[in-house]
């Protein structure tokens, strides 16, 4: 069994910076891609960023050049920094990867989710 646990997170706000991190535990034999979801009420989980394996890394266009993904593939933990946080960001964010747990069986795994309030 794998699981995501996430931390970081809270209140913010408008213009400050905030880092969240998700770390990775269980049955890994390696993880490909990593990211960073974030969801409202009563919208669709959006992605954020993600971080493969050999760090290539995709922003979502809103978040470009204030968040910044990174992973630490040693300790199987995914960082989220984020700055110039704006109200908008507010959400919940969800860490999500890829895990290999045998050469040959990749599952997906979403962590349980971190709150993310800008505002002043």
């Amino acid at each position: 069994q794998v699981q995501l646990v996430e931390s970081g997170g809270g209140l913010v706000q408008p213009g400050g910076s905030l880092s969240v991190s998700c770390t990775a535990s269980g049955s890994i034999f390696s993880i490909n891609a990593m990211a960073w979801y974030r969801q409202t009420p009563g919208k669709q989980r959006e992605l954020v960023a993600k971080v493969t394996s050999g760090g290539i890394t995709d922003y979502a266009d809103s978040v470009k050049g204030r968040f910044t993904i990174s992973r630490d593939n040693a300790k199987n933990t995914v960082y989220l920094q984020m700055n110039s946080l704006k109200p908008e960001d507010t959400a919940v964010y969800y860490c999500h990867a890829y895990v290999v747990v045998t050469p040959r069986h990749e599952y997906s795994y979403w962590g349980q989710g971190t709150q993310v309030t800008v505002s002043s």
